[in-house]
């Protein structure tokens, strides 16, 4: 029998470390002149295409790493709740169809940092709950819609420093990879 207090704890050691890695990441990054952010998403530049893969883990400065690390560990935490490997799936759903999804439509920017995972999370957890029907999902999906229901805002063009085509596309495969999830965690219940 799983013990409540361990899922907790391994949740919040799975996204820690993770945002941990974002940290480091920009450390290096400053310590190189912000130089790494060459390897973003420049849409449509077929030499950015491994940027699909890093974006997330690439930001400006600490600032912009700042901004999203709050939200990150929030959402990501519930997200790890549901295990490591719902974890990294949804994780890379979102990176890789968001990350394509800005590649091919977004404007001519590089285009880093973790708001596409961000939003990404906030899809999947307010869709998970609509897709499970679980008094925990639902709560979860609630605490999500009140406490950040005003990210759905940044999915609209506005600064023009500002990647909203990675939140859109980020949201997108966020509610993309609930889907595919609970329709395998649905599969698997009737096997």
């Amino acid at each position: 029998m799983r013990d409540v207090a361990d899922d907790w704890f391994y949740g919040a050691k799975v996204i820690l470390i993770f945002a941990a890695i974002l940290w480091v990441v920009e450390a290096i990054n400053t310590l190189v002149g912000n130089r790494l952010n060459l390897l973003g998403i420049y849409p449509r530049d077929v030499s950015t295409l491994p940027g699909i893969l890093l974006w997330p883990l690439l930001h400006g400065s600490f600032e912009h790493l700042i901004m999203n690390t709050t939200p990150l560990l929030v959402m990501g935490y519930f997200v790890a709740l549901r295990g490591l490997r719902v974890f990294v799936v949804a994780t890379m759903l979102i990176d890789v169809i968001g990350g394509t999804g800005v590649w091919v439509f977004g404007r001519p920017a590089f285009h880093i940092g973790a708001s596409g995972l961000v939003f990404g999370y906030f899809g999947f957890l307010i869709a998970i709950g609509i897709y499970e029907k679980s008094i925990s999902a639902l709560l979860i999906a609630s605490f999500t819609i009140f406490y950040y229901g005003g990210l759905i805002f940044g999915v609209l063009p506005g600064q023009r420093f500002i990647s909203w085509e990675a939140h859109f596309f980020g949201l997108m495969a966020g509610i993309y990879a609930a889907r595919w999830l609970a329709s395998k965690e649905q599969g698997a219940q009737h096997e």
